[in-house]
C-alpha cells in the first residue's frame, strides 16, 4: 500500500467516524424533540386554571422573546430578508394564523381533558399530509399510501358515527397543523427564523392581550404567584426548544426515521391522558385507534421503502 492510498484510506474513516457521530446526535436531537411534545401536556396542566386564550398569548410572546435572543445569538440575518420578501411574508402571515390556532386548540384540549382526542389528531396528521400533498401539490400515492388513507379516514367515520360526535379537536389540530406543514414546504423557508417572524407577526396582539390583563389586574402573570410567573415564561422555552432540538436532529438523520419517530409524541399524549388524567378510553376509541394505528404502520413502509429506492437511484 503506497503513502496516497493509505492517506485516502484515513480521510476515508474519519470521514465515516465523522458521519456516524453526527447521526447519532441526529437520532437524540430527534428522540429529545418527541419525548417533549409528548410529554408537553403534564406542563399545560400546570397552567390549567388559566384561561387557554391567556396561556396562548404568553406562549406566542414568550417564544418571540427567545426566538429574537436565540436569532441575535447566533447572529442569523436570514430573518431580515424573510421580512423583504413579499411573497415568503405572506406565506408567513398564513402560517403564522395556523400555528397559532394549532397552539391554542391544543392547550384547550389540555384544559378541558380532552388529551386522549389531541393525541388522536396528531396520529392523523401525517394521513392529512398525504391528503394535502395528493390534493394541492398532485403527487401521486402508492398503493400502500392509498390504502393507508382509507383506514384512517374509515376509522374517523367510525369514531363520528359510534362515538355519537364528531372529534372536531383531532380534526382541526391535524388539519391545522398539516396546513401548516404544507405552506412551510412550499415556501422552503428555515424553520427557527420562520417560527420567529411567525411569532412576530402574532406578538402585538398577544402583547396587548397581556398588557390588558395587567392593567385590568385580571390576569395570571403578575398576580402573586411567583410559580405561576416562571410557568408562564417557561412557556417560551418549551415550545421554542423542541423545536430547535427537531430541527437539528431532521439535518442528520433520514427522514424515514423522523416519520417513525413522530408517533411518539401521540404515544406518549394518549398514555398520559389514560394513566395520568385518567381519561376515558372507550370500546370504540380503542377500535378507531387500532386502525389508524394499522394506517401508521403502512405508511411508515411505504416511507421506508421509498427512502431505500431514491438512496439506490442515487
Amino acid at each position: 500500500m503506497n503513502l496516497i492510498t493509505f492517506a485516502n484510506h484515513l480521510i476515508r474513516y474519519y470521514n465515516n467516524m465523522e458521519h456516524s457521530k453526527n447521526s447519532g446526535m441526529g437520532y437524540v436531537y430527534a428522540l429529545q424533540a418527541f419525548f417533549a411534545w409528548g410529554v408537553l401536556p403534564l406542563f399545560w396542566k400546570l397552567l390549567s386554571s388559566i384561561p387557554a386564550l391567556e396561556v396562548l398569548a404568553h406562549r406566542i410572546f414568550w417564544s418571540f422573546v427567545f426566538l429574537l435572543l436565540f436569532i441575535l445569538i447566533k447572529k442569523q440575518r436570514s430573518l431580515i430578508n424573510l421580512l423583504k420578501q413579499k411573497k415568503t411574508r405572506n406565506s408567513l402571515l398564513i402560517s403564522s394564523i395556523l400555528i397559532g390556532g394549532n397552539w391554542g386548540l391544543f392547550i384547550y384540549a389540555v384544559n378541558i381533558n380532552q388529551i386522549v382526542e389531541a393525541s388522536l389528531g396528531y396520529y392523523i396528521n401525517p394521513i392529512v399530509n398525504v391528503l394535502l400533498g395528493m390534493i394541492i401539490l398532485k403527487e401521486k400515492l402508492n398503493t400502500l399510501k392509498t390504502i393507508a388513507l382509507i383506514i384512517a379516514s374509515a376509522a374517523v367515520i367510525y369514531l363520528t358515527i359510534d362515538y355519537g360526535q364528531f372529534p372536531w379537536i383531532a380534526i382541526i389540530l391535524a388539519g391545522s397543523f398539516g396546513f401548516y406543514g404544507l405552506v412551510k414546504k412550499t415556501a422552503g423557508i428555515e424553520a427557527i427564523p420562520a417560527l420567529t417572524v411567525e411569532t412576530f407577526i402574532l406578538t402585538p396582539v398577544a402583547a396587548g392581550f397581556i398588557f390588558w390583563k395587567l392593567i385590568d389586574k385580571s390576569g395570571a402573570l403578575f398576580s402573586g404567584n411567583i410559580s405561576t410567573d416562571a410557568y408562564l415564561i417557561l412557556t417560551g422555552i418549551v415550545t421554542t426548544l423542541p423545536l430547535y432540538w427537531f430541527a437539528k436532529g431532521a439535518q442528520r438523520i433520514p427522514l424515514s426515521a423522523v416519520g417513525f419517530m413522530q408517533y411518539i409524541g401521540p404515544t406518549l399524549m394518549l398514555l398520559i391522558g389514560v394513566f395520568v388524567y385518567d381519561e376515558p378510553f372507550r370500546r370504540e376509541q380503542i377500535i378507531a385507534f387500532s386502525l389508524i394505528w394499522f394506517a401508521l404502520g403502512l405508511y411508515t413502509i411505504s416511507m421506508i421503502k421509498g427512502t431505500r429506492q431514491k438512496i439506490k437511484s442515487s
